[in-house]
This record gives C-alpha cells, structure tokens and sequence, in this order.
C-alpha cells in the first residue's frame, strides 16, 4: 500500500508538472500571436492615422500613430475626382468577377484532368506545366502577342486575360488536392453508374474541393483587384477601362508632378497639395474593400490552407 501511494503521488507531481509546462507554452504562445496580430495591424493604423494628417505635422513630426492633428485635405483631393474613383471601383469589380471566374474553371478543369492516373500523356503535360513557372518567353514576346495577336489593346480583355487569367502554381494545388482529398473509389462509383467525366467534376470533386477553390479564388481575385501592369501596357487610349489601381496610381502621379513642375502661379495651391497624404489616402482607398470582404472568405479560406496541409 504505502509503495501504490508513492506511485500515485509521482503520477500525480508528473502531471503537475506536465500541465505547468502546458500553460507556459500557451502563454507563450499566446504572446507570440498577440506580437504577430499587432505586426500585422500597426502597419495599417499607421497609414490610417498618416492619411488624416497635415502635411506640415508630417514633414515636422514625422509618422505617428496618434495624429497630432486632424486633417482631411487628401481625401477632399481625391473625392475631387469621386465619379471616376467609384467608376473604376465598379471596373475593377467586374474585371475581378470575370477574371476569377474563368481563372477557377480553368484551374478546377485542368487540375481534374491531370488527377486522372490514366490520362494519355499526363506526365508529359505535368512538366509543361511546371516548366511555364521556370521560364517564359518575356515580357515583350508577351506584349506582341497580346496586343497585336489578340488584338486586346484597349478592351477590358486586355486587362483579363495577360498574365492572370491562368496560374502553373493553382493548377499544380487543384491537381494535388483533387488526387489527394477526392477517394477514388467515389469517382470509380460514379463511373460504374454511367456517370460521365464532367458530372464527377461537378457532382463530386468540386463539392469535396470547395475549400481549396475559395483559397485559389481568393487568392485570384487579389491578382486582379492589386494588378494595374496590364491596365499601364494594354490600355493606350480607352482610360474608361482603368481599375480602381491604374486611376489611384494617375491621381499619384498628377501629385508629383504638381509638386515638382507647378509654375509660379500655381506655386501656392501646388504647395497646399498634401503629397503624403494623398499616398496613404490612396492606399487606404485601395485596401479598405479587401478588407471588409475577407472576413466573408476567411473560413474557407482557412480550411483550405489547413487541409492542404493534412495528409491522410
């Protein structure tokens, strides 16, 4: 009896000790999260508050994240310009919709495509896949072909189809998730009831990968919504079609050039210009939609990212 009592008394030390060690590293985990989140929103705050603030404070101060003073002379300056802002808001939504649409069809097709172990040439595809992430032909080859080839030069496919509409990388993740996550004897199943290619694909692959679709969506439809290359290079005269970045990337510019080109009668409203604040009112404008969306996909967003790294 008196050695059963010793054992229990070790048991229980140990797990005293265990649950100690426990707590410690939830603390510290929990500090390290808590660091992370604030590198994260800092950042943010900062633009926020150096948005509302005077250019004098600015150029006197320096950066702060409690503003010294209240001013909203950049937001004035650029809601000076609010019906092609809310225009190019409006461009950027459809070009992102339509972008991110046929981006995913695309992905989820070929990605389902090359899951097939049977696929006639499937190896050799895989690698012309990989191999268009190593190397590619240029920036220029590209541009000839785009713009005088398929002639999208000023039309909203040119600021659709170059560059974003397809990714290696996502179909490389749709095929390894659709090979992965997708049990074949579901899909042999369905065969085996007549069922065809394209109804597996819809009936069955895409609603086990719908985790992974809105991971690739999301991370599409950021390409478009930040992307303002193919608005510089393939819109030459047809300005109607600039996104929201092309038209906050021209009010930048006319800044600048204000700033450093005005005439002398132009010297005092040139100076009154806060060029500072204009640039983070700018990207305050810029984010500030992502972020109100995100939390609408941050559950699949999430899963998808956790599931893709869960084997088994």
């Amino acid at each position: 009896m008196p050695c059963s009592e010793e054992k229990q008394g070790d048991f229980y030390k140990e797990e005293n000790i265990m649950a100690g060690k426990g707590k410690g590293f939830q603390i510290f985990s929990n500090i390290i999260m808590i660091l992370l989140s604030a590198s994260a929103v800092l950042p943010f705050v900062l633009l926020v508050v150096s948005s509302i603030t005077s250019e004098a404070t600015i150029t006197k101060y320096g950066y702060s994240f409690l503003p010294r003073d209240i001013d909203f002379t950049a937001y004035q300056y650029l809601f000076m310009s609010g019906g092609k802002i809310l225009r190019s808001y409006g461009m950027t939504i459809i070009v992102a919709g339509i972008g991110t649409t046929l981006n995913i069809c695309m992905t989820m097709a070929i990605g389902y495509l090359l899951s097939k172990r049977d696929l006639p040439g499937r190896n050799l595809i895989s690698f012309f896949i990989f191999f268009t992430m190593l190397f590619s032909g240029g920036m220029i080859p590209g541009y000839i072909v785009w713009s005088q080839v398929m002639n999208v030069s000023d039309t909203i496919f040119g600021l659709i189809c170059p560059n974003l509409m397809m990714s290696a990388f996502n179909v490389i993740l749709m095929r390894t998730y659709f090979t992965t996550n997708v049990p074949v004897e579901l899909c042999e199943a369905a065969e085996m009831d007549s069922c065809s290619q394209v109804g597996i694909l819809v009936h069955i692959s895409i609603p086990l990968s719908k985790p992974m679709i809105s991971t690739l969506a999301l991370f599409a439809m950021l390409a478009y919504w930040n992307d303002w290359i193919n608005g510089l290079y393939y819109l030459v005269r047809n300005k109607d079609l600039y996104t929201i970045q092309n038209v906050l990337n021209t009010m930048q510019n006319n800044v600048q050039f204000l700033k450093d080109y005005a005439s002398s009668s132009m010297g005092d409203f040139a100076s009154s210009i806060p060029s500072l604040g204009v640039r983070m009112a700018i990207a305050v404008i810029s984010i500030v939609p992502i972020m109100v969306a995100y939390p609408f996909f941050q559950k699949s967003f999430v899963r998808g990212i956790v599931i893709g790294g869960v084997k088994g």
